[in-house]
């Protein structure tokens, strides 16, 4: 019954247009499940299991948000099992309509497991593997990118920590998405942050 009332992708980025804000900030999160066993094929070839996450070394289910500037989350997507990578997931679930509204003004920030993401994603250059020095200017742009970025990831804190059945879903982890949901917006209630 929340979860249905959890903003939807396009309304989410409305708000955020017809509120000015200066943009937005993509971040995933592997929600910690108990241990579901559900093959598939890598694209190595290799048979793992579906739910268990390379990123965290446990079983869990991949949502991706979207914040305000300020950290407060706006939207949640469906649950990927936790072998899927964020920038796959977010290409799924978010992206092109963060194309969208990076081509009307509200880019988005991310950190650089998003590396890649296309038009209007900023995230962080990485180091180059030949330890290379990254020069003055991509260094200070690194800087403020992250600076701006960090009040962003306070986003999942402000779900996992006053939620604590974000922290370790017992249930099927194909519930995740309506937990995660009727989370948001009873965190939405609790800040002032009521639809429009």
């Amino acid at each position: 019954m929340l979860a249905a009332r959890a903003p939807d992708l396009h309304d989410a980025l409305q708000r955020g247009h017809d509120e000015g804000w200066s943009h937005l900030v993509l971040d995933g999160k592997v929600v910690d499940t108990d241990r579901l066993r559900v093959k598939k094929l890598s694209k190595k070839g290799k048979t793992i299991d579906a739910w268990y996450s390379g990123k965290t070394h446990d079983f869990g289910g991949n949502i991706q948000a979207l914040f305000r500037p300020d950290g407060l989350p706006i939207w949640i997507s469906p649950v990927e099992p936790g072998s899927i990578h964020d920038l796959t997931a977010a290409r799924d679930h978010v992206l092109g309509a963060l194309y969208a509204a990076a081509s009307t003004g509200l880019p988005t920030l991310a950190d650089p497991g998003y590396e890649g993401a296309g038009h209007g994603v900023h995230t962080p250059v990485t180091q180059p593997a030949d330890g290379t020095e990254l020069d003055i200017n991509t260094r200070t742009r690194n800087a403020l990118l992250r600076a701006v970025r960090c009040l962003g990831e306070r986003g999942f804190a402000l779900l996992t920590g006053r939620w604590r059945t974000l922290q370790h879903v017992t249930v099927s982890p194909s519930k995740i998405t309506k937990i995660a949901r009727a989370a948001l917006v009873l965190t939405h209630f609790e800040h002032g942050y009521l639809p429009c």
